[in-house]
C-alpha cells in the first residue's frame, strides 16, 4: 500500500503517469483511506467518491498556483494525499494530525478552510477576484456536491460569477441526482465534440477573426452567435446555469480519468464561467458504503472486512428523536424539520411515523428557521433539529422571522460544546451565547436523557415563543445518586461556602469533582443550571451567599452565560470572588472529546484542581497577613 503514493509530494508528480499508473494510484489511495477511517473515523463515502475526479484535477491543474475549492470539505482526503500530506495521512482527525476539512494553516494546497455547506463558489470567486485585481495568473475551480447545491449561498455565488468576463471553473459533483435531461445521442455527440480542445480553439479563432472584419465582423458574428444559441436550445433543455451565464456540459463519468482530464482542460479555454456536471458514486471501491452510502458518510471507526460499525448505544439524538415520537403521537400540530441531517439528529423514526409532519428542506438552515416560522403562524408547532454548528446560519431568520413573529417554535440543538475530531468548524460553541441575544428566548441545558425528554415535554406543552433544547453527542456521563430529573429553572445540591456553577455535559464532570473537593476539606455547593436563558435570579441569589463562585462552561467565555451570571451577581451586591473558566479561544482543534475537554480544564480534574488552587492561594495569603 502506497507505493506510488510514496513519491507524491504534489499533484505535478502524477502529471507522467500512464494509465496503468493512475489506475494504481486510484486503488491506492482508496486502500489508504477505507483503512485510516477504519481507524481514526471520519468521512468515507464522500472520499470514496471523488478519487479520479481529484486525479483528473491533479493532472489538468497546477496548485497551488491554481486554485481548487471543496465545498463542505469532507471528500478532501484524496486531495490531501496528492498533495504532500501522504505522510501524515495516518494522523488525520487526531490530536495534532491532519485536520478532516480543508485547513488553511495545514498546507498551502488548502486556499480556503471550509466545514460548512455552499461556500465554494462564493469563496472560489472572492480568489479569481483578488488574483484579478492583483494581475496573478492561476486557474480558480470550485467543486461543490449536489447536496450542497440544496444551500442558497451557492446560487448567491452563482448568480455573481456568472456575470465574470474570464475563465471561472465550477464542477458540479452529483451523486445522486439529475439536473438536465438532454435529447437523444445527438446531444450526447454534441457534448462531446464541443469539450473537445480542438473545437474550442476554432471557435475562439473564428470568433476573434469575425470581429478583425471592416463593417460586416460585428453583425455576423451576433448573427452566429444568435443561430448557435436557437440551434442549442433545439437540442438540449436550457439549464439554470445556463440562465445564470455560465456554459453548462455535462454529466460526465466521474470515475473516467481520461474524459475527466479532457474536459478540465477544455473548459481551460474558455474565457467565461463554465459548470462542469460529473455523475460520481458515493462509496465507490468499498462494498458496503456503496450499498449503504448514508451509513458510511461519517464514521467513528469500522471493521474493514465486515462492514460493522461498532458502538451502538444510545445517543442523545436517539433519545431526542424517541421522546419526539411519543409527543407528535398526543400533539397532532408537531412538525419536524430537518437540514438534511435526519439520521444525525435522529428523525428517522419520525419520519416513519409521520411522514406528512416531516420536512427535510436540505442544506438551507436559514430557510428553515423561516419555514418553522410559517408553519407556527399557521397553527402548526415545527421543531428544528439541528447541530450547533449549523444553527448559527440562521442567526437573522431566528430573529425576523420567529422572535419578532411573535410564534411558538422549537430548536432541538444538537452536537452543542465540544464535538471532538470533527474540530474548528464544527465546535458548538456558540449557541447559547448568541441565543442571548434573540429576544424571548427560553433555552434549556439538560445532562441526561430522561431530563431532556422532561424539558422537551415541558417545552411543547408550556413553552412560549422561541423555545430551544441543547444537548451534546453521544451518550451521557456519569449520573450522580442525588441527581433528580426536573424542569425546575435550576437545582442546587449542598449548602458548602464554595459555589460551582455550570449546566448540561459539564455537571457530570462537576459532581465527579466533589468527592476530590470533599477529601480536602472543602465543602462545595453545586448548582446546576437547567434553564439558561433566562438565568433565574433565585439561582443567581443562591449563589450569592457564597464566599467564592467557580463557573464553568462548555462554551465561549466572552458574551457566554457564565459571563451573564456574573454581571447579575455583581448586581446583587456579591462580595465574594468570582471565577469563569469557558473558552477563551472557541476555535478549539480536532481531538477527542475527553482530551479537548481536559486541555481546557473543564473535565473533573480541571475543576477540582481550579478550586483548590483559588482556595489554596486564599489560604496562604491569609495565613502572610496574620505572619505579617
Amino acid at each position: 500500500m502506497g507505493k506510488i503514493l510514496e513519491g507524491i509530494r504534489s499533484p505535478r508528480d502524477i502529471k507522467g503517469l500512464d494509465k496503468e499508473q493512475l489506475c494504481a494510484l486510484c486503488e491506492e489511495m482508496r486502500e489508504v483511506i477505507i483503512e485510516t477511517v477504519s481507524r481514526n473515523g471520519g468521512h468515507l463515502a464522500s472520499n470514496l467518491g471523488v478519487v479520479e475526479l481529484t486525479v483528473a484535477l491533479g493532472l489538468a491543474f497546477d496548485p497551488p498556483e491554481d486554485t481548487i475549492v471543496w465545498d463542505v470539505g469532507h471528500q478532501s482526503y484524496p486531495y490531501k494525499l496528492l498533495t504532500g500530506r501522504y505522510g501524515q495521512f495516518s494522523t488525520i482527525r487526531r490530536e495534532g494530525g491532519l485536520a478532516g476539512y480543508p485547513c488553511r494553516e495545514e498546507s498551502p494546497f488548502d486556499t480556503f478552510s471550509s466545514g460548512h455547506s455552499s461556500t465554494s463558489i462564493s469563496a472560489a470567486l472572492g480568489v479569481s477576484e483578488a488574483n484579478a485585481i492583483q494581475g496573478k495568473e492561476g486557474y480558480v475551480v470550485a467543486v461543490i456536491g449536489d447536496g450542497a447545491l440544496t444551500g442558497g449561498l451557492a446560487y448567491e455565488g452563482l448568480n455573481n460569477a456568472g456575470r465574470l468576463h474570464r475563465n471561472f471553473i465550477v464542477i458540479l459533483n452529483d451523486n445522486t441526482m439529475s439536473i438536465s435531461k438532454n435529447v437523444g445521442s445527438m446531444a450526447r455527440y454534441l457534448t462531446y465534440i464541443r469539450t473537445k480542445p480542438g473545437y474550442i480553439k476554432i471557435k475562439h479563432n473564428l470568433e476573434s477573426s469575425f470581429q478583425r472584419l471592416p463593417l460586416l465582423g460585428k453583425p455576423l458574428g451576433a448573427l452566429l452567435r444568435h443561430m448557435k444559441a436557437r440551434i442549442k436550445k433545439f437540442f438540449y433543455n436550457p439549464t439554470i446555469f445556463d440562465d445564470l451565464g455560465f456554459a453548462y456540459y455535462g454529466p460526465f463519468d466521474g470515475h473516467n480519468i481520461k474524459e475527466l482530464t479532457e474536459t478540465l482542460e477544455s473548459a481551460k479555454l474558455l474565457h467565461k464561467p463554465v459548470l462542469l456536471h460529473v455523475r460520481t458514486y458515493k462509496g465507490k471501491g468499498y462494498q458496503y458504503a456503496e450499498q449503504d452510502p448514508g451509513i458510511y458518510h461519517g464514521l467513528s471507526g469500522f471493521d474493514v472486512n465486515t462492514g460493522d460499525t461498532g458502538d451502538k448505544s444510545q445517543s442523545f439524538s436517539d433519545a431526542f428523536g424517541e421522546a419526539l415520537c411519543q409527543l407528535a403521537e398526543e400533539d397532532p400540530r408537531i412538525c419536524a424539520i430537518t437540514a438534511a441531517m435526519q439520521s444525525g439528529t435522529g428523525l428517522t423514526g419520525f419520519r416513519e411515523k409521520f411522514r406528512g409532519r416531516f420536512y427535510d428542506v436540505g442544506i438551507s438552515e436559514g430557510h428553515a428557521v423561516t419555514f418553522a416560522g410559517g408553519l407556527a403562524a399557521g397553527g402548526m408547532l415545527p421543531v428544528f433539529a439541528v447541530y450547533s454548528s449549523f444553527l448559527q446560519r440562521g442567526y437573522d431568520q431566528l430573529i425576523h422571522d420567529i422572535s419578532l413573529q411573535g410564534v411558538k417554535a422549537l430548536l432541538a440543538i444538537d452536537r452543542a460544546g465540544v464535538v471532538g475530531e470533527d474540530g474548528k468548524t464544527h465546535q458548538g460553541v456558540f449557541d447559547a451565547a448568541y441565543l442571548q441575544t434573540v429576544p424571548n428566548v427560553t433555552l434549556y441545558s439538560p445532562a441526561f436523557f430522561s431530563e431532556m425528554q422532561a424539558q422537551l415535554a415541558f417545552l411543547v406543552k408550556k413553552g412560549q415563543g422561541l423555545c430551544a433544547i441543547r444537548y451534546p453527542r453521544g451518550r451521557e456521563l456519569y449520573r450522580p445518586g442525588f441527581f433528580e430529573d426536573t424542569v425546575a429553572p435550576f437545582s442546587l445540591y449542598g449548602q458548602g461556602e464554595v459555589c460551582i456553577v455550570t449546566y448540561g455535559r459539564l455537571f457530570s464532570f462537576a459532581a465527579e469533582s466533589l468527592a476530590q473537593l470533599e477529601r480536602a476539606g472543602l465543602s462545595v455547593r453545586l448548582l446546576k443550571l437547567n434553564r439558561i436563558i433566562p438565568l433565574d435570579p433565585e439561582a443567581v441569589r443562591a449563589a450569592a451567599g457564597c464566599g467564592k463562585v467557580f463557573f464553568f462552561e462548555e462554551g465561549v467565555g466572552r458574551g457566554g452565560i457564565g459571563q451573564h451570571f456574573g454581571f447579575l451577581l455583581q448586581g446583587m451586591g456579591f462580595q465574594g470572588r468570582y471565577f469563569l473558566r469557558a473558552m477563551e479561544d472557541p476555535f478549539i482543534p480536532h481531538a477527542p472529546m475527553f482530551r479537548a475537554l481536559e486541555s481546557l480544564g473543564l473535565n473533573a480534574q480541571g475543576m477540582a484542581a481550579m478550586v483548590l488552587g483559588y482556595c489554596e492561594e486564599e489560604k496562604g495569603a491569609g495565613s502572610l497577613e496574620k505572619e505579617t
